[in-house]
């Protein structure tokens, strides 16, 4: 892995540089700008996107939360709902996600390209999804077994081999179209994702410095995020 656990404490400092940030407090407002749809990461919601909504807005773009409450459940099951989600805008949309929710943003692409202008993948392991460190990796053991007791709205051991996820994974590893705006950022000093597992073929790939929890609410991943979206508008 690319850094220690304690390397997520930079969430604070990341967040305390975006708010004070002009271009985040008063980003340039266009109309007719192209819809967002925002994916959380795992284990995560849609209220972790709370201030990537809001400077999206504010920009002038029409905004869908993915319906997330806890991002944990069956991948596969997960996708379709998404891919509703998505065939319900009237125009291609720019898929943004975190993590987990960059994977299910790239599978999106991979399988509807008509309908994605452009995805933007924050630290997500699209390479192997698996590819984390081992705190992680024990809760999502965790959730598994969870999963496998028949709790509901989480995960199973079977999602990982069983058909309910073989086109999941599939996309996953799919090519993109040649013309699709697909930009991956990642930072080697992730301290939750390896940082190999994001380099994917088919998007143009943008190191940056920052935790892997901060990605949503780090300066550098805004001015990457403004340059995307201009290129897609």
């Amino acid at each position: 892995m690319g850094a220690p656990l304690y390397a997520e404490l930079r969430y604070w400092p990341e967040l305390a540089g975006l708010m004070a940030d002009g271009r985040f407090r008063s980003p340039a407002r266009e109309p007719r700008r192209p819809p967002v749809l925002l994916i959380p990461g795992f284990m995560a919601g849609d209220a972790s996107l709370t201030l990537l909504a809001s400077w999206l807005r504010r920009r002038g773009h029409t905004v869908r939360l993915s319906g997330i409450r806890l991002n944990a459940g069956c991948a596969g099951r997960e996708l379709i709902r998404l891919e509703q989600v998505l065939a319900d805008f009237d125009e291609p949309a720019i898929v943004i996600g975190q993590s987990r929710g960059g994977t299910f943003a790239r599978a999106l692409a991979a399988r509807h390209a008509d309908a994605v202008a452009a995805i933007v993948m924050l630290g997500s392991p699209v390479l192997d999804p698996l590819a984390v460190s081992p705190g992680v990796l024990r809760t999502i053991r965790s959730v598994a077994r969870l999963g496998d007791l028949g709790i509901p709205g989480v995960f199973s051991s079977q999602c990982r081999d069983g058909d309910c996820c073989t086109d999941y994974y599939t996309l996953l590893r799919a090519p993109l179209d040649e013309e699709a705006v697909a930009v991956m950022i990642y930072s080697r000093s992730d301290a939750i994702v390896d940082w190999r597992a994001c380099l994917d073929p088919s998007a143009t790939c943008v190191e940056i410095d920052g935790s892997h929890c901060g990605m949503a609410v780090n300066a550098r991943v805004y001015a990457e995020l403004e340059r995307v979206l201009e290129l897609a508008h």
